[in-house]
């Protein structure tokens, strides 16, 4: 693989950003890691951090490198601060920057397939719910979406706030605004989802502060009749759950097994 820290300027945040990206190698593969390229574009996973974290945390926390290179996966993984991938009340326009910028930007420097079949989003934690947002919101451009330990819940947790950085974070991004029924509600957004939805997929550890949150998106989902793979066991709100659970998500992914 190719691991690529580009700093770049964003039209949408006016201003300078970053992003992680890692890139399938065509050459053969080095000792004790395997290689993945096949001919033509690569499929894309857009990969999302975490409310404390940046764009590096997934390669420094993880072997997603390493988990990747087999499969021929590019690897697209943004900062995006304490935004909850929203255009913020307070601050910056991170939603407009993920969903209409950043993969122009990406096929603009990389060569990354554009088409539905071969594109994917998967987060953590406010990532699990930006990814989910983003797949629900624009349907025809995933296959699939997998949130781990997703916020999927914002409304609830923002009357119910239980970490320290919940109300600071609320009034950033949301201030006045109600989350309820517009399209930064997760759980809203199921409600009136049409029919061609990407394959969904939501992993929460039971004992994570999240989990009610996300029992609430997977009922939902049922009572809706949306298909969602569903994967709730021991785990806390940490990286050595989702280092696991990242692997699953690969495994999952329709990725094109033709070579």
């Amino acid at each position: 693989m190719a691991r690529i820290r580009c700093d770049f300027f964003s039209s949408a945040l006016g201003m300078g950003t970053s992003m992680t990206v890692l890139l399938p190698d065509p050459t053969p593969a080095g000792i004790g890691v395997a290689g993945g390229a096949a001919a033509g574009d690569p499929p894309v996973l857009y990969l999302l951090h975490g409310l404390t974290d940046d764009d590096t945390i997934w390669t420094r926390r993880t072997a997603i490198e390493r988990y990747v290179a087999p499969l021929g996966l590019a690897v697209v993984m943004p900062q995006v601060q304490r935004s909850f991938y929203c255009d913020e009340a307070h601050g910056n326009r991170y939603w407009t920057f993920l969903s209409e910028e950043l993969p122009e930007v990406c096929r603009s420097f990389f060569r990354l397939s554009d088409r539905r079949a071969d594109t994917f989003v998967a987060g953590l934690s406010m990532g699990g719910y930006g990814a989910v947002k983003w797949a629900l919101r624009r349907p025809d451009r995933f296959a699939a979406a997998a949130s781990l330990s997703g916020a999927l819940d914002v409304t609830r947790r923002r009357r119910h706030p239980t970490h320290p950085m919940d109300p600071d974070v609320w009034d950033t991004v949301w201030g006045d605004r109600d989350v309820a029924g517009p399209d930064d509600d997760t759980v809203a957004l199921l409600e009136r989802a049409g029919d061609d939805l990407p394959g969904l997929y939501v992993a929460c550890g039971t004992e994570d502060f999240l989990y009610a949150d996300n029992t609430r998106f997977v009922d939902t989902a049922h009572r809706r009749g949306v298909a969602v793979t569903v994967d709730f066991s021991p785990g806390d709100h940490d990286w050595a759950y989702w280092d696991a659970k990242i692997q699953d998500v690969l495994a999952w992914l329709p990725l094109r097994r033709d070579g």
